[in-house]
This record gives C-alpha cells, structure tokens and sequence, in this order.
C-alpha cells in the first residue's frame, strides 16, 4: 500500500519519537527472554516444506507475544535461509522483509535467488521469514466469509454514483469480525512489533548487526526497525518506499493509490497503442484514459454477466480493480487490455480466475494481518460523512480510482486504540541506508518516497530510476539502479550523493 501527507510541528515530532523510542524495551544485549546475546546461530535448521529452493533451510524463532511481558505468552516466527555460496567470503546477513502488510516472506530467499547477482549470493545469508499472524508463524485470521475475500470488496471501491453506504457497512462488518476471532495475536500486531520481532531474529541468528532488504510495506518496517534499533542496522536498502508521515502511516499509504495511478498509467496508454500490439486497444496512447474511464462508466450504468467471476459481471469497479493490479509490472499490462476488449465487444471474456480453496487460509491470514497492522499503528477518522466528501472530491481529482484511495477501511470502527504512538522516522543513527524508487509506482509513489529521503535526512541517499512499475532491486532490469544496490551491499559504501538512472 502506500501513503502521503504533512508533517507534525517540529516539538510535537521529538515528543513522538521520544516516546515511541522509550515505550516499550529496543536494543539490548539479551535476547527477548533475558538471556545474553552468546552471538552465534542458536538456531535449529532443517528442510523446508512446499516448493522451496533445496538450498534453503528452516527454522522457528520464539518471541513474546507482547514484549512489555517478556516472561508471558509467547508466539512462534517462522524463518528460512539460503546460506552464503562462499562461507569463506561471508559477510553476514541479508533479511528480506516482506510487502503488504500481510505478506509471506519464508519463500522470498527462494525466488531472490533466482534473480541476485552472484556476488550477493556469495557473501550473504539470505534470510526470510513470514510476519506474526502469517503463514507458517503463529497465524491470524479473521474469519470472514468466503463472499467477503473478493479483491474488489477489500479495497473500497464506491459505488457508481459515488455512494460509499455499502463500504460503511462492509468495513463495519469487517473490523466486528476481526474484533471478535482475531484474538490477542491480532491486537499485537503493528509496525513496531514487527520492527521487535526482527531484532529478536537478529539475536536468534546471532548477528552483533544486521543488513535487510525492504521491499513495499516492508519499506516502512525496514524504517522503523533502523529507527528503533540504529545501532543494529549493517546495510538498509529500502525498494519501493512507503511515506512514513506519523500522523497517517497506512491511511495515507492507501490514499496514495490515487496519486500512483495517475503516475503510471502512462506507460499502459503508450503500450496500449503500440502499433503490432496483439492486445492494441487505440491507435494513439491520448485516445487510451478516455478510453478506459468511458468504458468504466459504461459498466457501472451496465454491467456484463461474467459467469463464475466473483462478482459475476464485469462492473466499472472490477476494471478498476484490474487496471490497478496490472500498473505494478509492464507484464500485467495484457490482463487490462484484454478485459478492456471484452467490455468493448472486440473480444469474449476470458476465463474469472477463482481463489483456490487451499489458498483461502493464505488470505484469511494476510487479510487479518494488514487489518490488524492498519489499524493497530494509529488512529483513522470515524465519521462516515468525512470519508463520504473526501471520496466526492477524490473522483473529480482522479477519475481512475474513483475515490477508492480515499474512502472507508475497517479502522475507521477499530474498537480497540493503538497501543503506542506511531514511530517517526528521522536521521538519527548511523549513515546506512539506500532507498530504491521508480518514478511512476503505481503503489508506492514517488512523492512518499521523497518524504521517506527527507525523514532519514544524511542517513540515507536514493537511487531514482526512471521506470514505471513496483520493485526496483533486480525487478525491471535497470543496469544503473541494480548496480548502485549491489555495489552498497558488496562494499557498504552509498553513492556520494543521490543517484538518478535512465530508463533502459
């Protein structure tokens, strides 16, 4: 998700950090359970299940379930890795720290593997581990209905005339559900404990420090924990950042959907009218936004059946919802053109893609995991009537995503407050950080990874390069950029100033 907005006064700023710094216990010499740092592997490694890379092991990692009560209720992390090709040549560890929030990590050392330079594999553990309330860890779920997991619910899309009462009733619902099944693991669950739960794998692991590799939401992880944790932190690269404004945190991550749209739809219009394009859906990339927002508008007044879809029809907001998804890699652009042909008569629908029944357990936990994390790291507004004319003027100023960026989410009937400010990122610690941003994310914009480089101050410097999509670090094929990275973590040494790379 991603975000955007303005800053706290700068006395109300120390305040924060003062106190999010001081609430609950940070850096240590002990592990969670008061035990000495001996600084080595205490861990115990063996296979893992399912399709992962045979090189990687996998182990668990206890921590507290709430580190206020170290000595209470514990909960279970699962970890993986793929040791260093080279131990001779060992540098330490790489931890990747997953997007969503929500998302799994345990198999990312697997499929970044596939795609890092061999100099990284060298000389790093590649290290993953899925969140508290995800996967293979204690999991998380709010048990919500099957009819409630479809993509184009979760996001609040209006309706078409702009109404959010539906989204009010949904969102409702699902903060009662969540409140109710999600248990004490769900009320734990926040950026700052997931920030505890990585140093506590750094103790697990037996690492004096440690370098990590953030992608998308775990940008902002990333930036907590080297915040929380300073003088933990080795090599930080933060890829695809999120607006880390204290006073918003996943609201204005969300908000900024309309922002990345509008960045990055460009690329799609341009693509879409390519002469020898299969998929061609205009024969000018201007013809290509009107295109699409008449068509929108056509299936919100007249939705098409699409039989076994979930919704059944192709409506204005499931190819809103399409359009959103396919911005994230110029790969997905075809799932867009072609739904675009078939609202437009040129082509049949194509097959619905259906949720597999062994993956709803996945999505229950993921679900559950981005609420509880929303939710549980601020306050959002409550009043309906707020969200309903922030909405109103969201689609005037960007007709691509309807005022969905803007509108109603579970947080806004939270029973439960926040138990800690959230954290404010700044500049104190040591100057270890690179940002890797494209300039027209369609998720995480430009704008809030320029807030993210502010907050860090001389801490950091950023690689911007002039692509379009999500992911930067070995996702797109920018030698510049991917060479900027690599040479940061192989030396730790970042580039003298920020760094700018050309589309390639």
């Amino acid at each position: 998700m991603p975000k955007n907005t303005t800053a706290l006064a700068a006395a109300a700023a120390a305040a924060l950090a003062v106190t999010a710094l001081t609430a609950l216990p940070a850096v240590a010499d002990t592990d969670a359970a008061g035990a000495p740092n001996p600084g080595k592997d205490r861990l115990t490694w063996s296979a893992c299940q399912g399709q992962a890379d045979p090189r990687q092991q996998c182990a668990t990692v206890t921590v507290p379930l709430d580190y206020r009560v170290p000595q209470g209720e514990r909960i279970t992390l699962a970890i993986s890795r793929i040791p260093a090709a080279q131990p001779g040549r060992r540098h330490g560890v790489l931890l990747t720290i997953p997007g969503g929030p929500g998302g799994s990590g345990l198999n990312v050392p697997s499929s970044a593997a596939k795609r890092l330079p061999q100099s990284v594999l060298d000389r790093f553990d590649l290290v993953g581990f899925d969140p508290r309330g995800v996967g293979r860890s204690t999991p998380v779920s709010c048990e919500l209905d099957r009819s409630d997991l479809a993509m184009v619910k979760l996001r609040p899309w209006p309706a078409a005339d702009g109404s959010i009462d539906a989204n009010v009733a949904y969102e409702r619902r699902v903060a009662e559900t969540c409140a109710r099944n999600g248990g004490p693991v769900l009320r734990s669950i926040s950026t700052a404990n997931e920030a505890r739960d990585i140093d506590s794998i750094r103790r697990a692991l037996g690492e004096r420090r440690l370098s990590a590799w953030g992608t998308s939401y775990g940008t902002y992880a990333g930036a907590v924990y080297a915040t929380l944790f300073p003088q933990r932190t080795d090599r930080i690269v933060l890829d695809s950042n999120d607006d880390p404004d204290p006073t918003r945190v996943g609201r204005g991550w969300l908000a900024a959907f309309g922002r990345g749209a509008e960045d990055r739809f460009p690329d799609f219009a341009k693509w879409a009218a390519s002469p020898g394009n299969p998929d061609r859906v205009a024969d000018t990339p201007e013809e290509v936004r009107p295109l699409f927002l008449d068509l929108a508008a056509r299936l919100d007044r007249a939705p098409l059946p699409w039989p076994g879809a979930d919704p059944a029809e192709l409506n204005g907001n499931v190819l809103r919802e399409t359009m959103l998804q396919s911005l994230y890699a110029d790969a997905r652009f075809p799932d867009l053109a072609r739904l675009m042909l078939a609202g437009l008569g040129r082509r049949p629908l194509p097959a619905p893609a259906v949720l597999p029944e062994q993956a709803v357990q996945s999505v229950q936990n993921t679900i559950a995991v981005s609420v509880g994390t929303l939710c549980n790291d601020v306050g959002w507004p409550t009043d309906p009537a707020a969200y309903a004319k922030d909405v109103a003027a969201e689609r005037a100023t960007h007709p691509l995503t309807a005022g969905m960026p803007v509108n109603v989410m579970p947080c806004a009937f939270w029973p439960f407050a926040p138990a800690e400010p959230p954290v404010r990122v700044t500049g104190r610690g040591p100057a270890n950080v690179l940002l890797a941003q494209n300039l027209r994310d369609p998720a995480t914009p430009y704008a809030g990874a320029l807030k993210l480089r502010a907050a860090f101050g001389d801490r950091a410097r950023m690689v911007t390069v002039d692509s379009g999509g999500h992911d930067v670090y070995v996702a797109h094929g920018n030698a510049c950029g991917d060479a900027a990275v690599t040479d940061f973590l192989l030396t730790g040494r970042r580039p003298a100033e920020d760094v700018s790379c050309p589309a390639q």
